[in-house]
């Protein structure tokens, strides 16, 4: 079995890129399918619980926060498709 020396691996795993890979994995494929997945569920609960919500302030709170999530997967969608971060 070839092993790499531990040093080697965790060089491997400490590298920052400063632009995404042209081609993904599949695991990391499935990992940004769950991060639009998280994101859009959280902006979907937060709109239904802030339409739900009698206080005015806890109302614009969630408001805010689904829109955050809305930016998120807006971001994620705009960098898988090649288009520059805003």
């Amino acid at each position: 079995m070839n092993q790499m020396p531990t040093n080697m691996q965790n060089m491997q795993q400490n590298q920052v890129y400063n632009e995404p890979p042209q081609i993904i994995s599949v695991k990391d494929q499935l990992y940004l399918t769950d991060m639009m997945s998280w994101n859009l569920i959280a902006m979907k609960k937060a709109h239904f619980f802030a339409s739900q919500c009698q206080i005015p302030e806890i109302k614009a709170e969630l408001e805010k926060v689904g829109e955050m999530h809305h930016r998120h997967y807006q971001q994620i969608l705009n960098q898988l498709n090649g288009n520059p971060m805003q």
